[in-house]
């Protein structure tokens, strides 16, 4: 694969320096300072990436609207793993936006060969989880969603299987019911412009389903009928495939301006001000407008034996509806940042930045960051042994389980 990524494996290690520096990715740490309130995934700087991200935040200072969107692949039960990404989106939420969340049953039954009943029955859990966590929006299988299936075949006409071969690496044996579920996908992330007309929306993701983000931002332009550009006094308004009773409109809006073939252009224009309006007529005439839908990208948390998180690998994490008896074994089992011997740990300190169970405290199990430094700084000055620190996460983990079961029971009735 010419990119490196792919989105549907379970095992492949990821470098995020070069993905960064490959694929334009930038640093996140300038784009959200301006945010009154940071939550703990920026702050610990768990999210490290994003793709023009600027725009969310803005309409979170200013409350304009802007939406939220991701998905999840129905096949299996969702785990820790999962946790990071549901999170952000609430939090989006909590901030102002629009949610909106897909259960890629399409995706299940092309990719993983899963059954219609197994993908509902995944399905409904992972939306439990989201409920319980605090998501309000819109949510919705792929495979019953009629206006999403006639967007994801618009979408298709601008794809092609050159793109589907350089970004995923598909070859002459890809079934084709798997580039189906990827024009789903493309349309999973323009929904919720489709149906709420075009507004920022950021899609929060690891960083291994960045090729189905670039894929969306390619189509989404070339979905437009025109293209704005800025030539100095001259605001160039270019058709691509626009009707002509709609290049009409754009003159008509602009007086003054100078109509040629293919093109109007505006004297003495503020850019911002054509483009939006330009985008607005797009829409009251039939078009989408849609706006480039923007990312966000968080690193992987380590799995409990070390290496990648995987389901295909048990003992690397722990599903939410596991016996506390399995929770227990895989955390006082997990792998550690700390010494050989218990005298090298006094002496030396541990590794928190290495270990996975200061990881899984650091992602998600301590919400207070005076204790979580406390808990580094014990750890690394070798006062906090391997032992304790496990029995105190352990702990920690069967409070957020019992709890979250608890959340999960009383917004079921909200999973339709």
């Amino acid at each position: 694969m010419e990119s490196g990524i792919n989105p549907w494996s379970s095992s492949q290690s990821i470098d995020i320096d070069r993905l960064f520096t490959e694929f334009g990715i930038e640093a996140v740490d300038e784009e959200i300072k301006p945010l009154t309130t940071q939550p703990p995934f920026f702050r610990r700087k768990i999210v490290v990436g994003h793709r023009d991200y600027g725009p969310i935040v803005g309409a979170i200072n200013s409350g304009s609207p802007f939406n939220v969107m991701t998905g999840f692949m129905p096949s299996g039960h969702p785990h820790l793993g999962h946790l990071m990404v549901m999170r952000e989106v609430v939090w989006h939420v909590e901030q102002g936006g629009a949610g909106y969340v897909a259960v890629a049953d399409r995706e299940a039954h092309a990719v993983r060969g899963l059954s219609w009943d197994a993908c509902k029955r995944f399905g409904r859990e992972y939306l439990e989880c989201l409920y319980a966590l605090g998501f309000s929006g819109i949510t919705y299988y792929q495979s019953e969603n009629e206006k999403l299936k006639d967007l994801a075949f618009e979408a298709a006409i601008k794809i092609n299987f050159s793109d589907l071969q350089a970004i995923y690496g598909f070859s002459q044996e890809t079934a084709l019911a798997h580039a189906d579920s990827v024009a789903t996908q493309v349309a999973d992330i323009l929904y919720p412009q489709l149906m709420g007309g075009p507004a920022p929306t950021v899609v929060p993701v690891g960083i291994d389903q960045d090729p189905h983000i670039r894929l969306t931002r390619d189509i989404a332009h070339k979905m437009r009928w025109f293209t704005v550009l800025d030539q100095g006094d001259i605001i160039s308004v270019r058709s691509k495939n626009a009707p002509a009773h709609v290049m009409d409109a754009i003159v008509a809006a602009f007086p003054g301006s100078k109509r040629y073939e293919g093109h109007v252009d505006i004297h003495g224009a503020d850019c911002l001000f054509v483009s939006e309006k330009v985008r607005a007529i797009e829409v009251a005439e039939g078009g989408y407008g849609f706006i480039s839908p923007s990312s966000t990208y968080h690193s992987f948390m380590q799995g409990l034996q070390g290496g990648k998180m995987s389901s295909s690998v048990p003992d690397s994490l722990f599903w939410f509806d596991e016996a506390e008896s399995d929770v227990k074994r895989k955390v006082m089992g997990a792998l550690t940042g700390g010494r050989m011997t218990k005298e090298e740990q006094v002496r030396l300190g541990g590794e928190p930045d290495c270990c996975p169970v200061y990881l899984l405290n650091l992602f998600h199990m301590v919400t207070d960051d005076e204790e979580l430094l406390q808990i580094r700084t014990q750890c690394l000055s070798g006062t906090l042994l391997c032992g304790t620190c496990k029995k105190a996460t352990f702990e920690r983990v069967k409070e957020f389980l019992s709890d979250f079961k608890e959340r999960r029971d009383a917004v079921s009735h909200k999973v339709v």
